[in-house]
C-alpha cells in the first residue's frame, strides 16, 4: 500500500496547474544556526498556501459526471481557497461550508475564486459536519482536507520536489501537522527514497494532536484547540495520515507560539516574506531541534506552508517574537517606593536594555513594576534574575505567564487617590542604550514618579507616558527640569482619558 503512493505521487496533476516552487538557502538564518538551513516555499503558491496541490490532485480525478454535480469542502481557510481554485480550473462548481467566525478577508478571497461560501456554526468541527450532511443531500463530492489518499499524493508533490531540487547530503525535514496530509504525503515519499532523512513533524502546544496520538498508539480527540495557528488547528487527525505517521514519521516537536511569532520574524528578516503562524511553525521546530541535538553543519529543510496571515494579528506576533526568542525577560519586581528608586533599579542592571516599563502608584512603602529586559538566552535571564534578588529585589519570573503577557502588562494601573500633585506628561527620546537611564538621571530624585509606562517597538524614538508628583511651588523648577532634558515632550494632565481612567 505505501509503495503504491510513490506511484500516485509521481503521476499526480497538480503541475496542470502550476509550476514547482523554490527551495531557497536561508544565508542569515544558516550563519546564525551554524548549520545549512533550507526553505521549501510554498507561500509562493497561487492561493499561498500548499493546499491546492491536494484539492486539485483529488478533484482532477473525478469523472465528468462528478465535476459536473460539484464538489463541498470545510474549511476556515487555505484548504477553502485551494478547492476554489482547483473548481476554477476544472470548471466546476465549489460549495465551501466555513465557521461564522471565520475572518472576512478569507470568506472574500474564497468568494473572489469562485466559491460559493455557506457560513454554518461556530468552529471547523460544526462546519465540517454540515458539509458532509449537505453534501449528501445535493449529491457533491466531498473534498476532505487531509484524510484522502489522492490529497495526501498531491502534498507528496512537495517531497519529490524537495529530492529533486536538494541533491547533496540531507539530514532532516520539518514539517507543519495538522490533520497530517502534508507531513504524511511528503513522509511516504522522502522514506522510502532516502530513508536516512529524517522526518519530523512540528505542531503549537495547544494543537498537539498527532503527538498526542502517537504517544498513545491511537487516534485522540482533544479537548480543546488554540487557534493562533489556526492552519493546523485540528481536534483529530485522519487515519490514513495517522497510520503513514506511524510508519514513516521519525518525531512530533511541540514549540510555544511565542516561539511561532519568533520565526515568522526570523523568516521575514532572511527571506523578507511574512508567514502565517501554521506556515512558520517548521522552521520553530526546526530551531529547537538544532538546539536540543547541538547540529552544526546539517542540512536542514523547513517547509514554509502558508502566508495567509491576518494583517491585525501582526502587532501580536512582533510583540511576542523577543520572548519566542529568549531575548526579552518578563518580569514583575518589587522596588521601595521612595523618589529616585526607579533610577537605583535602571542603573543596577547596567548593561540590560529596559524594552518595557509599567507602573502606578498603590502602596507608600513598595512599588510593584511589570517590567521587560534585553537578555541573551536563557542563562542570562536566569542569572538577571539571580541579580536582582541578590541585591533585595523580590523578583517574579512572567516570561511564560500567558495571562501577563496578554491581559495584566496593559492593565497595571487604575486610579491612585494617594497621588497628589500629580501632572502627566508624554516624552519622546532616542530609542538608544541608555537613554531612559538618561531621563532619569536628569530628573534624579527630586520628585516621585507616580505613573509610568514604556515599551519599547523598535521605532527610532521611545514613547514614555510619566506621573509626577510636583507641588505648586515646585512647578518652576520642573519647568526648568524639561527644558534641559532635550527631548520632545507635551502636557496630557488635562487629557481627557488620563481624567477618566487614571486622574
Amino acid at each position: 500500500m505505501s509503495q503504491q503512493y510513490i506511484k500516485k505521487i509521481l503521476t499526480a496533476r497538480v503541475y496542470e496547474l502550476a509550476k514547482e516552487t523554490p527551495l531557497e538557502h536561508a544565508p542569515i538564518l544558516s550563519r546564525r544556526l551554524q548549520n545549512h538551513v533550507w526553505i521549501k516555499r510554498e507561500d509562493g503558491q497561487p492561493v499561498f498556501s500548499f493546499k491546492w496541490r491536494g484539492a486539485y490532485n483529488k478533484m482532477a480525478g473525478l469523472s465528468a459526471v462528478e465535476l459536473k454535480r460539484g464538489v463541498i469542502a470545510a474549511s476556515a481557510g487555505n484548504h477553502a481557497q485551494g478547492v476554489a481554485l482547483s473548481a476554477g480550473t476544472l470548471r466546476t462548481q465549489a460549495t465551501i461550508v466555513m465557521p461564522r467566525t471565520t475572518p472576512q478577508i478569507k470568506v472574500d478571497a474564497v468568494r473572489n475564486l469562485g466559491g460559493e461560501v455557506v457560513l454554518h456554526g461556530d468552529n471547523y468541527d460544526a462546519a465540517y459536519e454540515h458539509a458532509k450532511k449537505f453534501g449528501q443531500s445535493k449529491r457533491l463530492t466531498f473534498i476532505h482536507p487531509y484524510d484522502d489518499p489522492d490529497v495526501i499524493a498531491g502534498q507528496g508533490t512537495i517531497g519529490f520536489e524537495i529530492l529533486k531540487q536538494h541533491t547533496p547530503s540531507l539530514d532532516a525535514i520539518f514539517v507543519p501537522v495538522g490533520g497530517g496530509g502534508l507531513i504524511s504525503g511528503i513522509a511516504v515519499y522522502i522514506k522510502q527514497l532516502r530513508p536516512e532523512v529524517k522526518m519530523i513533524g512540528v505542531e503549537p502546544e495547544d494543537a498537539d494532536a498527532m503527538y498526542r496520538s502517537l504517544k498513545r498508539g491511537k487516534r485522540i480527540v482533544l479537548d480543546h484547540v488554540g487557534i493562533f495557528a489556526d492552519g493546523v488547528a485540528v481536534r483529530q487527525v485522519g487515519e490514513e495520515t495517522f497510520r503513514l505517521c506511524k510508519k514513516f514519521v521519525d518525531e512530533i516537536l511541540i514549540v510555544s507560539n511565542d516561539e511561532i511569532c519568533a520565526a515568522i520574524k526570523d523568516i521575514f528578516e532572511d527571506r523578507r516574506s511574512v508567514l502565517e503562524p501554521a506556515g512558520a511553525l517548521a522552521f520553530a521546530g526546526l530551531k529547537r531541534y538544532v538546539e536540543r541535538e547541538n547540529l552544526n553543519g546539517r542540512h536542514l529543510i523547513a517547509i514554509a506552508s502558508g502566508a495567509n496571515v491576518n494583517f491585525d494579528r501582526l502587532r501580536h506576533v512582533a510583540e511576542r517574537a523577543e520572548i519566542g526568542e529568549r531575548r526579552e525577560a518578563i518580569l514583575a519586581v518589587t522596588i521601595p517606593e521612595r523618589p529616585g528608586s526607579f533610577r537605583q533599579f535602571c542603573a543596577m542592571v547596567g548593561d540590560h536594555n529596559i524594552t518595557e516599563f509599567n507602573y502606578r502608584y498603590a502602596d507608600p512603602k513598595n512599588a510593584h513594576i511589570f517590567v521587560g529586559m534585553q537578555v541573551h538566552g536563557p542563562t542570562e535571564m536566569d542569572a538577571l534574575i539571580q541579580a536582582l534578588r541578590s541585591k533585595g529585589y523580590p523578583t517574579v519570573d512572567m516570561t511564560d505567564n500567558e495571562m501577563a503577557k496578554l491581559h495584566i502588562r496593559h492593565l497595571v494601573g487604575g486610579r491612585a487617590p494617594n497621588a497628589t500633585d500629580e501632572i502627566l506628561y508624554r516624552f519622546e527620546f532616542p530609542e538608544r542604550p541608555g537613554a531612559l537611564l538618561n531621563f532619569l538621571n536628569k530628573m534624579g530624585g527630586a520628585w516621585n514618579i507616580s505613573l509610568f509606562h514604556y515599551r519599547n517597538h523598535g521605532a527610532d524614538f521611545g514613547r514614555v507616558l510619566v506621573g509626577i508628583q510636583v507641588p505648586p511651588h515646585d512647578k518652576k523648577k520642573f519647568q526648568t527640569f524639561l527644558d534641559s532634558l532635550g527631548y520632545e515632550y507635551a502636557e496630557e494632565t488635562g487629557n481627557p482619558a488620563y481624567k477618566l481612567f487614571l486622574g
